[in-house]
């Protein structure tokens, strides 16, 4: 930087000499200022980047923790609602083939002298299914607790007992009216024969 120049005593003190001083002067005041100017540029510069450089780090940080334990959040539900469609369609595999079973059970076309065993065998087919049926129920309701969710299944009854000896009194009513039916029916054609041969 130049220096501001000083009159000496031999100079001679001129207007000419001092205008020349002055606008030198002027000169190194504006190049002063110039250079004022452009450190208070480079100055806010650099204080726009620091910040910037600051945020940058801090947003980072934040969305690095967030991404890593949102993450492990996902990967935990999606492993539990994988299970959960596991055990769904294991349910509803299961529900379609005793509902097949049941379906397929037809009274009307027993033979009368195996209704005993045809009647056992039927009442068995429905007590596993309402066995099946609350095992899967209280299985699906432990998954949908944890979710905080309900899969509305209605109630099995109550004589689900997951035991196929237990019998309600409905079911022996019908037993006995199974073990019944061929007595009652010979004693009727019995009934009949009489009552045709009385008229004749």
């Amino acid at each position: 930087m130049e220096q501001m120049l000083e009159l000496s005593d031999e100079d001679e003190v001129t207007p000419e000499l001092l205008g020349s001083q002055v606008q030198k002067a002027q000169e190194q005041l504006l190049q002063l200022r110039r250079q004022q100017e452009q450190i208070e540029k480079q100055k806010r510069e650099l204080e726009e980047l620091s910040r910037r450089q600051e945020e940058l780090e801090r947003g980072r940080a934040e969305m690095t923790d967030k991404l890593t334990r949102s993450l492990v959040v996902l990967e935990r539900e999606a492993y539990e609602t994988q299970n959960k469609l596991e055990q769904l369609r294991a349910t509803r595999e299961s529900f379609g083939q005793h509902l097949e079973v049941l379906e397929g059970i037809d009274p009307k076309g027993w033979n009368p002298s195996d209704l005993h065993r045809e009647l056992s065998r039927a009442l068995s087919t429905v007590d596993d299914a309402r066995a099946e049926f609350s095992q899967q129920r209280s299985r699906l309701q432990a998954i949908a607790t944890q979710d905080s969710e309900e899969v509305a299944l209605p109630e099995a009854g109550p004589d689900v007992a997951g035991t196929r000896g237990e019998k309600s009194f409905g079911q022996w009513v019908l037993i006995g009216f199974a073990l019944s039916l061929p007595l009652i029916t010979v004693g009727l054609v019995a009934l009949l024969i009489f009552w045709w041969m009385a008229k004749g």
